[in-house]
């Protein structure tokens, strides 16, 4: 019965500490890091940074275009 109950309090702390807000907010700036920088090694990864920054500014380009095509 002790042995159970000693479980289930580790499981318990487990829990409470996956679903901590501090430690899900680590956990997903080590996904956002793993992917424009290589964990293992500390290169970044050019191609996924380059993806991004072409994504924003092919946004940017879009509103300003829609914004003048809007204002004539």
């Amino acid at each position: 019965m002790e042995a159970t109950r000693e479980r289930l309090a580790g499981t318990i702390d487990q829990l409470v500490h996956r679903t901590s807000p501090k430690t899900i907010v680590r956990r997903e700036i080590t996904t956002i890091k793993g992917y424009f920088v290589d964990l293992e090694t500390g290169q970044p990864r050019t191609t996924n940074i380059l993806k991004v920054v072409g994504g924003v500014v092919g946004m940017v380009a879009l509103f300003a275009v829609v914004r003048k095509v809007a204002s004539d």
